[in-house]
């Protein structure tokens, strides 16, 4: 009888039995990493440089121009001081603007329509002449009862009526003026110190042809003036058109 010695696998048939199949999971090393974090640095730094480069050319094509200073609201007809006035700076397409450089020519002229803080004023924002053309200022006084309690701001629009006198009664009301500019107001309907009755002094502007019927009024203190919404056309528009 014989025998035959058991065999067993070798070490090193065990591990090749162990070898894995496919691809390798192994991530890349640190030198490997750097070409591809070189190559976007470069990519950052050209983004950047152009980013600056079109930065500074918008800034190049800024511009001063002249806007109402802050906590300012211009009225229409207001004559424009320099304390009104501010510095602003705006790119791109302009025109019509006046440029801060020429702050001066708009000193001293009149607001054709409302300004209001921070808004930049065009030539044609304002006028030369205070009355325009068609126009006529009336200065007016006015008794407790003639106009709202509160009074006026100049630019408030109102319309003039003409209302019976005292001693005419049963006499009929009529609308002198649809709508008039406010220009100038002093005193108030009465005094908010001691409640006292007081005169409240109004310009209005108006046609010129009706300026003699609104004097009158308010010479015979018949005159009573109605305010009106803000954004009411005036029979005598600021620029003078019809």
């Amino acid at each position: 009888m014989s025998f035959s010695s058991p065999t067993h696998p070798s070490p090193s048939g065990a591990r090749g039995s162990k070898a894995p199949v496919g691809g390798s999971n192994r991530l890349p090393s640190s030198r490997e990493r750097r070409p591809a974090l070189a190559a976007l640095a470069v990519i950052l730094i050209l983004l950047g440089a152009a980013g600056s480069a079109l930065i500074a050319l918008r800034s190049g094509d800024r511009q001063d121009y002249v806007a109402v200073a802050a906590n300012t609201t211009i009225q229409p007809g207001q004559q424009i001081t320099a304390k009104m006035l501010a510095r602003g700076d705006l790119a791109g397409k302009t025109g019509g603007l006046v440029k801060y450089s020429e702050w001066k020519s708009v000193e001293g002229k009149y607001a054709t329509s409302y300004l209001y803080p921070g808004q930049y004023l065009s030539k044609d924002s304002v006028t030369r002449d205070r009355i325009p053309a068609g126009g006529a200022l009336v200065g007016v006084t006015l008794e407790g009862g003639r106009a709202p309690a509160g009074g006026f701001a100049g630019g408030a629009i109102v319309q003039v009526i003409q209302v019976p006198a005292a001693n005419q009664p049963g006499g009929t009301s009529s609308t002198l003026v649809t709508a008039a500019r406010v220009i100038d107001v002093s005193g108030g309907i009465s005094d908010k110190t001691t409640n006292a009755n007081t005169t409240l002094n109004v310009t209005i502007e108006v046609p010129t042809a009706k300026a003699v019927g609104v004097a009158s009024a308010a010479a015979s203190k018949t005159l009573v003036l109605v305010q009106l919404s803000a954004d009411t056309p005036t029979e005598v528009p600021i620029d003078g058109a019809r």
